[in-house]
């Protein structure tokens, strides 16, 4: 699928918070997988802007390049699959492919030619099914960071923000929103850049 409407609750969680939720469910060794996000803005961060934001994801077997865009509740992800020379050569500077990323930028008027590599960020997460939506353990390395992080990836906005809730509290977790992984990126960027 090329676009989908991401809807996603997020918690930062101590390391205690972390340890102990990855016992409660029982989140074995296998089930751990590495991906790190490597992001892009122009230089004037016109995404940012925007409160979009643009990144290749590299997992074990493919590339993705995807473009969040704001909507009502939520992001549109735009997302193209990468072979891994066009992917190596966009970090290396080369220009977004053509496709629907590209296509999506021109629409909320970024050209793809002023985009630049800002940083990665590295994520160690592990995934577990949860009353029809996903939890996702996340441990994140970034610059001189590392921190933890629950997310809820639902359908459905009220529902699922129900069930984050309870899921807190039941689980004794301090309520502590997490602003998504790119605008903590960021905002660890422009501490060190100015």
């Amino acid at each position: 699928m090329v676009k989908e409407l991401e809807i996603e609750f997020r918690n930062l969680l101590t390391q205690e918070e972390y340890a102990r939720l990855i016992d409660t469910f029982r989140i074995k060794e296998e089930d751990y997988f590495e991906q790190t996000n490597y992001y892009f803005d122009t230089a004037d961060f016109s995404l940012k802007e925007r409160q979009s934001a643009l990144r290749i994801r590299q997992l074990e077997e493919q590339y993705q390049l995807t473009l969040k865009t704001p909507e009502a509740r939520g992001l549109m992800e735009t997302t193209q699959i990468l072979a891994q020379d066009q992917a190596t050569a966009i970090l290396d500077g080369a220009n977004i492919p053509v496709g629907p990323v590209r296509d999506t930028l021109k629409e909320i008027g970024i050209n793809h030619e002023d985009l630049q590599l800002f940083g990665s960020l590295k994520t160690i997460r592990a995934e577990k099914d949860y009353k029809k939506g996903l939890l996702v353990f996340d441990k994140n390395f970034y610059g001189t960071i590392s921190d933890f992080d629950l997310e809820y990836e639902v359908a459905d906005y009220d529902k699922g923000k129900e069930i984050f809730a309870k899921l807190l509290k039941d689980y004794q977790i301090t309520n502590q929103p997490a602003e998504n992984k790119v605008a903590r990126f960021y905002n660890h960027v422009y501490r060190n850049n100015g």
